[in-house]
């Protein structure tokens, strides 16, 4: 299990970028690790049953503050992490905490997604869209054999029949449902939805 001691500087670099930009809000910060950083981390659990897909390229589509590209990429230094988004603001702000932690394997995009032309073995995205908009753009960018993981709540069996129209048009198909909870008191239930072509 990942420690959150690992994550302690990063903690303090980012709320630094916070409050300059307001990445995430303000009542969020006081639950950075349990909200953002321990639910990017879950990829842990997708790690634990497809181990093939490590030491791989990764794009995060829709990076946002950077979850979970820059946990991924402090968590596991042999993947090369993409973070991808159309605002500068974000992309730069995930520009400084790279800098500042010294994440070699962090690299950032400023573009959307529909426009990048490379292919990643693991494509992930957290709070995004719906899963039948997200897939759209995901699944095109993955590599065969690849895996696209989706963040998402509870509402993941209403997610993925929106998205079999999608999802039979790129010839994908959900393999697995990952589901873990997030370290608060109200019960925080979430789930990876793991997308192959």
């Amino acid at each position: 299990m990942i420690k959150k001691e690992t994550f302690n500087n990063y903690i303090k670099v980012f709320l630094n970028q916070n409050s300059k930009l307001n990445l995430v809000s303000k009542n969020d910060e006081k639950f950075l690790w349990e909200k953002h950083i321990f639910d990017s981390l879950a990829i842990e659990k997708f790690f634990e049953k497809y181990s093939s897909a490590k030491s791989k390229k990764l794009l995060d589509i829709g990076t946002g503050g950077g979850f979970p590209a820059i946990p991924t990429a402090l968590a596991y230094p042999e993947i090369e992490v993409y973070a991808l988004d159309s605002i500068r603001k974000k992309i730069n702000a995930i520009e400084n905490i790279k800098t500042e932690l010294n994440i070699k394997n962090l690299h950032t995009i400023c573009d959307r997604a529909e426009n990048i032309k490379e292919k990643f073995d693991i494509i992930t995205s957290r709070a995004v869209a719906p899963l039948k908009v997200i897939t759209g753009y995901a699944i095109p960018l993955l590599n065969k054999n690849g895996y696209f993981i989706a963040y998402k709540s509870i509402r993941t069996e209403e997610e993925i029949k929106d998205a079999q129209t999608i999802l039979k048009k790129y010839k994908a198909k959900v393999i697995d449902i990952i589901q873990y909870e997030l370290p608060l008191e109200e019960n925080h239930t979430r789930n990876l939805i793991i997308i192959t072509k």
